[in-house]
């Protein structure tokens, strides 16, 4: 079996963050033996990579024989459905068939024929991997696997607080409450986490935020060592890796309840969904503040291990090349 793997997202030296998601998939995949390439489809636009994608994607099929390709979002597996030499399957990550939240909490209307496109792709391509039942529901294919982000538990793990903060250079006697993802982007919902975490500050000497989207994954978990609370405010999400990763640090959580995130959060203690709202996010934070103690949420995420997650992969690969085997 030789899979292509086909994205948009793939991590830079510039940018470390950008689609370590994929990276860490791909890995994980490599180390249980399967033989894949990575195609990665660079542009400022979708629409200045779907014409390169496609002369890109056919040279590539032409150099080497593919068994199949793996498609990374929505757009990226209509560049892999414009042949049909070789099944494509595609994972949806949220955005690309939810649509994309613009900064007034609503739909972007431009974003809705590309979500509609990407129900439409659905039933095109041979398999459908999406994050959370949610999504699942968007689509009517048959073979559609509901198959949340891995979590590198090796790289994402409890280390004793003090050490983390002299490593990252932090006050060892504040309360750091801790943003991660880009401010600028709407979905994320960053002015709520900044009004919250001053109501906090308001009330408890000391707190900081910290605001973090470009970190590599091993400085990222340093941080979720090093931090008191996960603030996690998202309009919608499809399974957030960031969620996952806190809860194998045994991070303390606040968040939207957006996704999969209050299948992933569960009953863990020290852990909150809350409504989008500045004061119940603001009493949560100072809840945890003043128990002060770290969760047991690793836990409830070893199922989501990379190792774990690769074997649901190659099942669905064996049930597309094999089907005889179902």
């Amino acid at each position: 079996m030789k899979v292509l793997v086909a994205t948009a997202l793939y991590p830079t030296s510039a940018n470390p963050a950008y689609g370590a998601f994929v990276r860490t998939q791909v890995e994980a995949l490599e180390r249980a033996g399967v033989d894949l390439d990575v195609l990665v489809l660079r542009g400022k636009h979708r629409k200045l990579i779907y014409p390169k994608g496609v002369v890109q994607l056919r040279r590539r099929l032409a150099a080497a024989p593919i068994s199949l390709v793996h498609a990374h979002y929505g757009y990226v597996g209509m560049v892999a459905r414009t042949q049909w030499q070789v099944p494509v399957v595609v994972t949806y990550h949220g955005d690309d068939l939810l649509g994309t939240v613009g900064p007034n909490g609503h739909i972007r209307a431009a974003s809705r024929w590309i979500a509609q496109a990407g129900r439409v792709l659905g039933r095109m391509v041979d398999a459908v991997i999406v994050q959370s039942e949610q999504m699942a529901s968007k689509l009517d294919h048959a073979r559609v696997y509901v198959i949340p982000h891995e979590v590198d538990l090796n790289t994402f793990r409890p280390i004793e607080q003090r050490h983390a903060r002299q490593m990252l250079g932090l006050d060892a006697s504040k309360k750091y409450l801790l943003f991660a993802a880009n401010p600028r982007i709407p979905v994320k919902r960053f002015p709520l986490a900044q009004a919250a975490a001053s109501r906090v500050a308001a009330r408890v000497p000391g707190v900081e935020l910290i605001v973090i989207y470009t970190e590599t994954q091993e400085r990222l978990a340093l941080y979720m060592s090093a931090c008191d609370a996960l603030v996690f405010p998202s309009y919608q999400e499809g399974s957030p890796n960031i969620v996952k990763q806190a809860m194998a640090c045994n991070l303390p959580i606040v968040a939207t309840d957006v996704g999969d995130v209050r299948k992933v959060i569960g009953d863990t203690e020290g852990c909150a969904i809350c409504e989008p709202d500045v004061e119940a996010f603001a009493d949560a934070l100072c809840g945890m503040l003043e128990l002060g103690q770290r969760t047991r949420g690793r836990q409830h995420v070893s199922h989501l291990d990379a190792p774990q997650v690769a074997r649901q992969i190659i099942q669905v690969y064996e049930d597309l090349l094999h089907p005889e085997r179902d």
